[in-house]
């Protein structure tokens, strides 16, 4: 982890952390925006020496990362030069493979969508038919001629599965994928870097790096049921990426039988809920769940997404925080806030992008 220093992430001046301290700085450069930052307020924020600042910002300026954007008047002396990040030095593409549906983004280094693509999917079409379809969505996406600094593909799948070797495991309702290496076999086809995690682990990793801050969960409703959490402002997987499996408690001992195996998860009342018209007991269910998240993590705040939630926002994030209300008035603490995450159905499909992104600006997770 980033040491800090008054509230801001600062630097090592040792050789051997080079790579971590030109995260620091293109994390700065990233969120400066246009108007970029000087070589001195870079040595402020980091506590960096001036000499290591000026090591770094040469490299990246020699790598094509950064760039002069003019200069701004100093307090004393000559008007100190302003650095900015070149967005088009790279790109990432993030690929949200949903139960039913394929979205594909290409983005830039500051994570700006810039190609976009979506088609129908199933899942269940087997192993092979979807990860040569992936592929082609990629192709299509990036054209004949892939853009400049190309750093890879990140997927978004339902889990549960390993993020770190890019395996799938019992994935609900589709059992043919348990043990299929995703990673590598679409890395293969592709000829190019994959990283796999878990879809609403990406989405949160999006929004946390965004400027989403604190500790709050992501709870995405679609064709399923799931949730991502950012704890402290990094996501949290667990030490088997089973972290987040939202949709999986049990809420009533004799409710449904869902596809996990057990009865009366959040996910199979929401979705029955659903299927019978009756949305705002389907935003009841999740708001039971979401106070479970929240008597249990103590979290900040309650994002929602997934076109389920956006086909009826307004009654999902009425229903969620009437739930979550009614709790902080029986336990005498603040009600947690309640909001539509923000993406515009991309969420997952970005984050997924910041799967390749996060770590060149330190902000990778665990």
């Amino acid at each position: 982890m980033n040491s800090t220093k008054g509230g801001a992430a600062t630097g090592v001046n040792l050789p051997a952390l080079r790579s971590h301290n030109t995260a620091l700085v293109l994390d700065l450069l990233r969120t400066a925006g246009p108007a970029g930052i000087s070589r001195l307020e870079v040595a402020e924020r980091t506590a960096l020496t001036p000499q290591a600042i000026s090591k770094i910002t040469a490299r990246l300026r020699v790598d094509g990362l950064a760039a002069e954007a003019g200069r701004r008047a100093s307090t004393g002396g000559k008007p100190r030069t302003v650095l900015r990040l070149v967005p088009e030095a790279g790109h990432a593409v993030g690929l949200h493979l949903d139960r039913d549906e394929l979205r594909a983004v290409l983005v830039d280094l500051t994570g700006a969508v810039v190609g976009e693509r979506s088609v129908p999917l199933h899942l269940g079409a087997g192993k092979e038919a979807v990860v040569e379809a992936a592929a082609r969505e990629v192709e299509t996406l990036l054209g004949k001629r892939p853009p400049r600094g190309m750093l890879g593909v990140g997927v978004a799948v339902p889990g549960p599965l390993d993020h770190t070797r890019g395996v799938l495991y019992r994935v609900t309702g589709f059992p043919d994928w348990h043990g299929f290496p995703l990673r590598d076999a679409l890395a293969r086809r592709l000829g190019q870097p994959v990283v796999v995690d878990k879809d609403t682990n990406a989405a949160a990793l999006g929004l946390a790096v965004a400027g989403e801050g604190g500790s709050f969960a992501y709870l995405h409703f679609g064709a399923g049921l799931g949730g991502g959490l950012v704890i402290e402002g990094a996501v949290h997987r667990g030490a088997r990426t089973s972290a987040g499996e939202f949709g999986h408690q049990v809420v009533q001992m004799d409710g449904p039988l869902c596809g996990c195996g057990n009865r009366g998860c959040v996910e199979a009342l929401c979705l029955a809920a659903v299927a019978r018209g009756d949305v705002e007991e389907a935003a009841r269910v999740l708001g039971t769940g979401a106070g479970n998240l929240v008597a249990l993590l103590d979290i900040d705040l309650i994002l929602l997404g997934g076109r389920t939630v956006a086909a009826e926002p307004a009654l999902f994030v009425h229903g969620v925080a009437a739930v979550l209300d009614a709790r902080a008035r029986r336990t005498g603490e603040d009600a947690v806030p309640v909001r539509i995450a923000p993406g515009a159905g991309r969420e997952v499909a970005e984050g997924a992008a910041q799967l390749l992104l996060a770590p060149l600006f330190g902000r990778g997770g665990e």
